[in-house]
């Protein structure tokens, strides 16, 4: 069988990450934004999404003012479409599987599931830390320190449920979501969940609830459109700073990822099960260790990152 074209095949390998972050993002506790930067495309989605706001901004404003469309097409040219239309895609499927046959696993073996995470995320903070580049200074432990802290105050709050929320609340509620799913460490689903709307959210995507989820979706797109502009700025001004503050945003919301907890999220001894449980931890280091170990193996052959890799 002849090999893939590599434009085939780095598709087909932006679905799957997409699809990867889809099917987290279902999950509280876990963070898309930690998968992206896992699987090596969170900086190119941030630029690019960049890109595509000011795009939509100078769409909107320009044509009246008589400057025609020659800064709406630089923009969007910038964008990265090779990556973002399969990762979209694939994002789309994943968090559609996720939310019929994962979630359900999850809420049907919560220890396990936890503890696999744990072990998931436990490894990838080498990643954000990598990224700081050389040795950390005093500056980036007096920044990840109290980031941890936070996310590790944040994830400890109580969580709630609605029944029927107010429309204006799930549009809020997206706004703040995109936000946490923008940032490693800070999981969009665990927001929904501590402002009471996980479980309507998830009952509106199983039931194709259109109306719901499009207001949820233009809470999103509002939230996002505020908000990445900055973060894309921090990240191109103050990288370092940036990525030492993502990394202790993911160490601190571990927390939300202790196996064994009480219905309302208090943290509760280890169980009977502990051994088991484990098992399910080292399991995750093994996933991630092993993402990490493809990932480093592809951009070695040239055929994983499309635009620094690859000329699209």
């Amino acid at each position: 069988m002849a090999p893939l074209p590599l434009k085939v095949l780095r598709t087909l390998i932006d679905f799957i990450r997409g699809a990867l972050i889809g099917i987290v993002e279902i999950i509280p506790g876990v963070s898309g934004g930690t998968v992206a930067l896992i699987i090596g495309v969170y900086e190119r989605i941030i630029d690019s999404a960049g890109e595509f706001v000011r795009g939509i901004v100078h769409l909107v404003l320009d044509p009246p003012r008589g400057r025609g469309l020659a800064t709406v097409k630089h923009h969007f040219r910038q964008v990265a479409w090779p990556l973002l239309v399969p990762l979209a895609i694939g994002m789309i499927l994943g968090l559609l599987t996720a939310a019929a046959i994962v979630a359900p696993i999850v809420e049907n073996h919560p220890v396990q599931s936890r503890a696999f995470f744990a072990g998931l995320i436990l490894i990838a903070l080498w990643v954000p830390a990598r990224m700081v580049g050389g040795r950390w200074t005093w500056r980036e432990w007096a920044l990840a320190i109290p980031s941890a802290a936070l996310a590790f105050w944040f994830t400890g709050l109580p969580t709630g449920n609605m029944s029927d929320p107010s429309l204006f609340l799930v549009a809020v509620a997206g706004a703040f979501a995109v936000c946490a799913l923008a940032i490693p460490g800070m999981s969009g689903s665990f927001i929904l969940l501590v402002m009471g709307l996980y479980e309507p959210t998830l009952a509106a995507v199983n039931d194709r609830d259109f109306g719901y989820l499009g207001v949820l979706l233009a809470g999103m797109a509002v939230g996002f459109a505020l908000f990445v502009r900055t973060l894309q700025w921090l990240l191109k001004h103050h990288r370092r700073v940036s990525l030492a503050i993502m990394t202790g945003l993911m160490a601190g919301s571990l927390r939300a990822l202790w196996p064994w907890q009480s219905e309302s999220g208090l943290a509760q001894p280890p169980g009977s099960d502990a051994w088991l449980t484990l098992l399910w931890f080292v399991i995750g280091a093994l996933v991630v260790t092993a993402t990490l170990v493809v990932e480093s193996w592809l951009v070695r052959r040239r055929i994983a990152n499309g635009v620094a890799v690859i000329p699209s």
